[in-house]
C-alpha cells in the first residue's frame, strides 16, 4: 500500500497539469507577414522569370522556388490543377461529379472539388494543408488559394455556404504555419470574416470589382489584368494598388507592364 501511496504521490504533478504538449504543439506559430505596399508585384505562374529590382511581391505556382522577396504560393485550393489528374484519380470521391462525370471549368480544363459535406471538406483540407506546410517550408510568406467561386461553376451542386466553411479551414491551417493567405475571386464577399489577409484580383480593372476588394483590404490587394486598356483603367482609378499587366498564360517571357511611376 504504501509503494501505492509513494507511486500516485509522484504521478500527482503529471495528473493535475495534464499530458507534455509535444514541442511541435508547444511552440507558437510565427506571426503571419502582412503584404508589402508601395512595390510592384508580378504575376509568374507560368514559369519563373528575373525579378526587376523596384518589385517587391512575386506570386509562384507552388512547385518553383520563391523569389526571395515577399514571395505569394499559389495553390489551387478549390479545382484540380491539369497536370495533376493522376493525382486525383487516386481521390475520386473529393472531385465533384454530376451523372458520374467531373464537373469541369471549361474555361481551364480544371475539375471542381466537391465540398458539399463536412467529411470531404476536412479531408480536402488536410491535403491542401500540406501544400500549404511545404510552402511555408520552402520560404514562402504567403499563400494565395485560387478558385474561392468554384461553386458559382458547380451546377447548382455546391453552395457559397460550403465555400466558406472550407475556406475557413484553409485559412487557419496555412495561418498555422506562419503564411499570409489571399483571397482569390468573389469580389464583394469580405473575406476578412473567415481570416484572410488580402487578396489578389484577377481583371478586376476589366469587370470593376477592384473598389469591392480594396474596401476591405485597403492598399493590401494584387491587381493582375491581361488586357492593355485594363491596365489603364486600373491604374488611372486604383493606382495605389500593386497593378501589373500579364499575358493570359503567364508564361515567362510573356507581356509584363506595371503602372507608370508617379
Amino acid at each position: 500500500m504504501r509503494r501505492l501511496v509513494v507511486l500516485l504521490l509522484a504521478l500527482l504533478p503529471v495528473l493535475v497539469a495534464g499530458p507534455t504538449p509535444s514541442p511541435a504543439a508547444a511552440a507558437a506559430a510565427p506571426e503571419p507577414l502582412p503584404l508589402p505596399v508601395g512595390v510592384r508585384a508580378d504575376y509568374q505562374l507560368g514559369g519563373v522569370r528575373d525579378v526587376p529590382d523596384d518589385v517587391g511581391i512575386v506570386v509562384r505556382d507552388r512547385h518553383a522556388e520563391p523569389a526571395g522577396v515577399y514571395d505569394v504560393c499559389y495553390v489551387n485550393g478549390f479545382q484540380t490543377q491539369p497536370d495533376e489528374q493522376a493525382f486525383w484519380k487516386g481521390h475520386p470521391r473529393l472531385v465533384l461529379r454530376r451523372h458520374g462525370r467531373p464537373v469541369v471549368d471549361s474555361a481551364w480544363g480544371e475539375q471542381l472539388l466537391d465540398l458539399r459535406t463536412a467529411a470531404r471538406r476536412a479531408a480536402l483540407a488536410r491535403i491542401v494543408a500540406r501544400w500549404t506546410a511545404q510552402c511555408a517550408r520552402d520560404g514562402y510568406e504567403a499563400v494565395e488559394l485560387d478558385n474561392l467561386d468554384s461553386w458559382t461553376r458547380s451546377r447548382g451542386l455546391l453552395t457559397a455556404t460550403q465555400a466558406t466553411a472550407y475556406a475557413r479551414a484553409l485559412v487557419r491551417d496555412a495561418h498555422a504555419v506562419g503564411l499570409a493567405v489571399a483571397q482569390k475571386n468573389r469580389a464583394g464577399w469580405d473575406g476578412r470574416t473567415v481570416g484572410f489577409d488580402f487578396a489578389v484580383a484577377e481583371e478586376c480593372g476589366r469587370y470593376r470589382e477592384c473598389a469591392a476588394y480594396a474596401e476591405d483590404y485597403g492598399r493590401r490587394v494584387v491587381a493582375v489584368e491581361y488586357r492593355a486598356q485594363d491596365l489603364s483603367w486600373t491604374c488611372a482609378h486604383h493606382g495605389d494598388l500593386a497593378v501589373v499587366l500579364r499575358d493570359v498564360d503567364v508564361t515567362p517571357d510573356g507581356v509584363r507592364r506595371w503602372c507608370p511611376q508617379p
